[in-house]
């Protein structure tokens, strides 16, 4: 095998141990709630808080993380995130109210950056033809994670209770840490040339400079808005579609882990396909029909349609954030690719960061049913304004 697809898999492995973990305990979190005592009539909007303290302290550490990834070296940061992660899923385990809850989560956004870090350097050593394919591998990892982290997630809190299930996760984490200490290096002999070569000194103001880039990163926050106004009430919503909470943890899980599966069939499809047709048009096609699909969940009432339509959101939902992350690559320096995707994981963050609350409050006032309306007609309108943007483009491009 050649060298670039052995690193590529063995961080496709760790990418994976990450999203497993992550998704073993964040989805479940509104859920913990109960446990820490918080009634029913304000568990939504203490979901959005206890998901959006996360996401706030990381929208702001995500471009120092890839400052200093470009700095000292882009599996480092793989490390430092890693080892940190493993510590702070081991604290929520031990975690006695809501605050002390909001606490943690915040630690967890400040440690952050294992993904993106692990993405860049794909991106670094993947051969320019096989881009698109090789960052919709490394975005099927990371579904991948999400099938498996709800379903053991949901099977070991049945068995053994939320607490050590994230004991489990803060495991799993470490042994992706471990896996990047042993077996990825990370050569940066041809960085250290081009950075030789070129006196102009790399800096942030140089992403305000590429429309591109900065067209991406608001299309990401947009996104990730969008999704996570619905993504920490779907355990909830799932719990009242099967009529009570016994059980609702496994039911939760194993719906969760349908969008993973989709997630691994599509990815890597719409890497190849993105290649081929046009990177732009397979991202809006992602877009206008992902939110059309969420709008149907409005006339959804049983648990089993609810899982099928989740599916096919997840089919192109799939195909949005690695498209976008190829067309940031493409879009940007060498040098500048640490410190870009440190600003694509802060505007995953920053969307992640408002999605909660937004949907926590609209979830006390009109209904989780209303949510997924909002989440549909957001997504569709920005595969609109991305459309009308390329043809306006086009047409000047032509005159």
């Amino acid at each position: 095998m050649q060298s670039w697809k052995r690193t590529m898999w063995i961080l496709w492995f760790g990418v994976l141990f990450c999203s497993s973990s992550y998704t073993m305990s964040v989805p479940f979190l509104p859920l913990f709630l109960y446990d820490l005592g918080v009634d029913k009539s304000s568990v939504n909007l203490w979901a959005g808080i206890v998901h959006s303290s996360a996401f706030l302290v990381g929208a702001v550490m995500a471009p120092l993380w890839g400052m200093l990834a470009d700095k000292f070296g882009k599996r480092k940061m793989v490390i430092r995130a890693g080892l940190s992660l493993a510590i702070i899923y081991a604290l929520i385990a031990f975690v006695q109210t809501p605050w002390q809850l909001v606490g943690v989560r915040m630690l967890h956004g400040f440690v952050g950056g294992f993904v993106p870090a692990s993405m860049s350097i794909v991106a670094m050593i993947a051969p320019k033809e096989k881009l698109g394919w090789s960052l919709g591998i490394m975005q099927a990892g990371t579904m991948t994670g999400g099938i498996l982290g709800p379903l053991f997630g949901g099977l070991l809190a049945e068995a053994f209770g939320m607490r050590r299930s994230f004991i489990v996760a803060a495991v799993i984490i470490f042994a992706a840490a471990l896996a990047v200490i042993f077996w990825v290096k990370e050569d940066r002999s041809g960085e250290t040339q081009v950075k030789a070569k070129d006196k102009q000194p790399i800096t942030y103001r140089m992403a305000f400079r590429n429309r591109a880039l900065i067209q991406m990163l608001l299309i990401l926050v947009v996104f990730q808005l969008s999704l996570n106004m619905i993504q920490p009430l779907l355990s909830l919503h799932i719990a009242d579609l099967q009529g009570g909470e016994k059980g609702a943890v496994l039911s939760a899980g194993l719906v969760l882990s349908l969008i993973g599966i989709a997630g691994i069939i599509a990815s890597p499809i719409w890497g190849r396909l993105g290649e081929r047709k046009g990177h732009y048009r397979i991202l809006i096609l992602c877009l206008l029909t992902a939110g059309t699909v969420v709008c149907v969940q409005y006339f959804v009432e049983a648990l089993w349609l609810f899982a099928f339509v989740q599916f096919v959101f997840g089919l192109f939902m799939a195909g949005i954030v690695p498209i976008i992350n190829t067309l940031m690559v493409q879009n940007t320096d060498e040098q500048f690719r640490g410190r870009s995707f440190g600003l694509t994981a802060s505007a995953n963050q920053f969307g992640s960061m408002l999605g909660p609350l937004l949907g926590g409050l609209l979830g006390l006032f009109l209904g989780i049913h209303s949510i997924f309306v909002a989440t549909g007609v957001i997504m569709a309108g920005t595969g609109m304004i991305v459309w009308m943007r390329r043809r306006r483009e086009r047409s000047v491009a032509r005159s």
